[in-house]
C-alpha cells in the first residue's frame, strides 16, 4: 500500500497583541529564510540562525531566547534547530508526499514566505512538522519542473535535428516540377554514351543510398573535387520511389562531368532472379514489422517518451538505411564498391580507399580493431555499448564486448567475397530476433545487426579514411585537416541551422551559391 504524508499544520488560537505579533512575524520570517538557505549550505545557515537575537526588530525587542523562541512561543534556539533536523530527517522520503500537497506547494521562496507571513499574522505559533513538509513539497515541485523542462528541451533539440528545413522541401518540389516541364531534367542519368561505365570494373565505383537530394549532391561534388582523376569515378545513387524524380532532376541538370552519376529508384532495379527480390522484400518487411512492434510496446511514461525520441530519428526505421545490406543484389556485375553515407564531405582522393588491401575480408572500415592494438583507441564505441550482452542470445555468441566497432560512413567493400557468405541472411535473422525479444538485444538501429553479421569479416583501415561524430562535437583542428572523409553522424547535420558553424561551412562550400534552385529556395544566400 502506498502511504502519503499530508501537511496538516497544528495551529493555536490567535494572539491579540498586534505589536508583539509584528515583532514575531519579523523574527519568524528571518528564521524561515535561514532554514531554506540551510538546505543549500546548511552549515553556513546554522551559524546565521544561531545568532537570531540580533536579527529581531529593535523597536519592540525579542526575549533572550531569540527568534527561535518566538517561532515556537518559547524555548531555546538549540532545541528549535534539533526539532527542525528531527522533522526533516523523519520526512526525508519526499516522494511519499501527497501529490495534492506537492501541487499546492508554493512555486518559489517568495511564495513560501508569503504563505508563512499569512499564517503568522493569524496564529501564535507554527507546527515545525508543517513547515518542513511545506518546504519539502516546494522543493519536490521545483525538482519535477526542472526534470520536465530538461525532457522538453531534449525533445525540442531532437525535433530540431529531425526536422526537414522548408528550403529542402521547396527544392524537392521545384525539382519535381522541373522534371515535368523541362525535357533536360528528364534526360537519362547517365547519358547513353556513358552507360557502359556503370559496369566497367576498371572504374572506381561509389554507392550512396539516400533520399536526401542536398546531401547526395554534396557527397558527390566533394568526392569529384577531391579526385586526382574525376573521369575514373562512377557514382551510383540509390533512392526510393518518392525521391526518385527530384533526385534524377537534380543530377540531370547538374552533371559532374567528367565523372558519371547513375540515379536509380528501388522500383527500377531489374532483378535477375526471384531470390534477390525476395531477400530485399524480406528486409523491408522486417523493418516495417519492427517499426510497428516498437511503437506498440507498453512501458512506463519515461520509457515511452524515450522510445518516441529514438523512433523519430530518420535512421531508425528508414528502409533505405537497412538496404545497405543488399549491395551484392543491387550491383551484381561489380566486384568492389565504396559505400558512402550521405552526410559526408570527401576531402581527399578516394583512390587511396579503393586500393585498400582487405586481406580476404568483405569490408574495410575504420575502427575495426582491439583497443590498445598498435597503440590505438576506439574511434567510436566498443561492441558492448551497442549490444546487450546480458541477454543469453548475445552472450552465447562469444563476441568480445571490449572490441572496437566499425561504423557506416566510408567503407570499401569486396562484393565478390560477400556473395560467398551468409552475411545478409544473418543480418535479417538478427533483425527478427531483436524484434522477438521486444528490442532487448539492442536499441533499434541498422548498425548492431551488421556488427554481428560481419563479425570476423572486417579489415581495419587507416583512421584518416573516416572521421565520424561531427554532428556531436567539434574535432581537433589537426584531426579535421588530416581526415579524408568527414562524417556528420549525430543530430547536428550540416544542412540544419543547429550544425556547428565552422563544420557547416565545410559542407556548404560544395554548393553553388549562384544556382537558381538553391537561391530560389533559400538553401544558400
Amino acid at each position: 500500500m502506498r502511504l502519503y504524508i499530508t501537511a496538516a499544520a497544528g495551529l493555536t488560537k490567535p494572539n491579540k497583541a498586534p505589536q508583539m505579533q509584528a515583532a514575531r512575524r519579523g523574527c519568524r520570517s528571518v528564521v524561515l529564510t535561514g532554514l531554506l538557505a540551510g538546505l543549500l549550505l546548511f552549515r553556513a545557515a546554522l551559524l546565521a540562525v544561531e545568532t537570531g537575537a540580533s536579527l529581531c526588530p529593535s523597536a519592540v525587542g525579542c526575549p533572550a531566547s531569540g527568534c527561535w523562541g518566538w517561532l515556537y512561543g518559547g524555548g531555546s534556539g538549540g532545541d528549535a534547530t534539533e526539532e527542525f533536523m528531527k522533522q526533516w530527517t523523519s520526512h526525508r522520503e519526499a516522494s511519499l508526499l501527497d501529490p495534492v500537497v506537492v501541487e499546492a506547494a508554493p512555486d518559489s521562496l517568495n511564495g513560501l514566505m508569503a504563505e508563512m507571513d499569512t499564517i503568522l499574522a493569524t496564529y501564535d505559533r507554527l507546527d515545525m512538522e508543517a513547515v518542513v513538509l511545506k518546504i519539502m513539497a516546494m522543493l519536490l515541485k521545483m525538482d519535477r519542473k526542472v526534470k520536465s523542462s530538461r525532457i522538453q528541451a531534449l525533445f525540442n533539440r531532437q525535433l530540431a535535428s529531425l526536422g526537414i528545413p522548408k528550403s529542402m522541401h521547396c527544392l524537392a518540389l521545384r525539382l519535381a516540377e522541373e522534371f515535368s516541364v523541362n525535357a533536360e531534367a528528364r534526360s537519362p542519368v547517365p547519358l547513353p554514351q556513358h552507360a557502359p561505365r556503370l559496369t566497367d570494373t576498371s572504374r572506381l565505383h561509389v554507392a550512396v543510398v539516400t533520399d536526401n537530394i542536398l546531401a547526395a549532391a554534396v557527397a558527390v561534388a566533394s568526392a569529384v573535387s577531391s579526385s586526382a582523376d574525376p573521369s575514373s569515378l562512377v557514382f551510383h545513387v540509390v533512392t526510393d520511389k518518392k525521391s526518385y524524380v527530384p533526385m534524377h532532376s537534380w543530377f540531370a541538370l547538374h552533371p559532374v562531368s567528367p565523372a558519371v552519376v547513375e540515379v536509380k529508384g528501388l522500383h527500377q532495379f531489374d532483378w535477375r532472379d526471384g531470390d534477390a527480390i525476395a531477400s530485399v522484400m524480406r528486409t523491408i518487411d522486417e523493418v516495417q514489422k519492427s517499426s510497428l512492434g516498437y511503437h506498440q510496446l507498453y512501458d512506463g511514461a519515461a520509457e515511452r517518451e524515450l522510445r518516441r525520441l529514438e523512433a523519430s530519428k530518420p535512421s531508425t526505421f528508414s528502409p533505405l538505411n537497412y538496404l545497405k545490406i543488399h549491395l551484392p543484389e543491387f550491383f551484381p556485375e561489380l566486384g568492389r564498391i565504396i559505400l558512402l553515407d550521405d552526410d559526408v564531405v570527401v576531402r581527399k582522393d578516394l583512390a587511396g580507399l579503393w586500393e585498400q588491401d582487405l586481406d580476404g575480408n568483405i569490408m574495410g572500415a575504420v575502427g575495426a580493431h582491439q583497443p590498445g592494438e598498435d597503440g590505438g583507441i576506439c574511434v567510436e564505441r566498443a561492441l558492448g555499448e551497442h549490444l546487450n550482452f546480458s541477454d543469453p542470445a548475445l552472450s552465447s555468441l562469444g563476441l568480445d564486448g571490449s572490441h572496437c566497432v566499425w561504423s557506416w560512413g566510408a567503407n570499401i567493400i569486396d562484393l565478390h567475397a560477400w556473395r560467398g557468405t551468409n552475411v545478409t541472411e544473418t543480418y535479417q535473422l538478427w533483425l527478427q530476433k531483436n524484434r522477438d525479444s521486444e528490442f532487448r538485444l539492442w536499441k533499434m538501429a541498422s548498425l548492431p545487426p551488421a556488427l554481428i553479421a560481419f563479425d570476423g569479416r572486417v579489415q581495419a583501415i587507416e583512421p584518416l579514411w573516416h572521421l565520424p561524430g561531427l554532428g556531436w562535437r567539434m574535432p581537433d583542428s589537426d584531426l579535421l585537416q588530416f581526415s579524408a572523409v568527414l562524417h556528420f553522424s549525430g543530430p547536428r547535420k550540416p544542412w540544419l541551422e543547429i550544425a556547428f558553424p565552422e563544420l557547416r561551412e565545410l559542407w556548404l562550400r560544395h554548393l553553388n551559391v549562384s544556382d537558381t534552385f538553391l537561391r530560389g529556395c533559400g538553401v544558400v544566400e
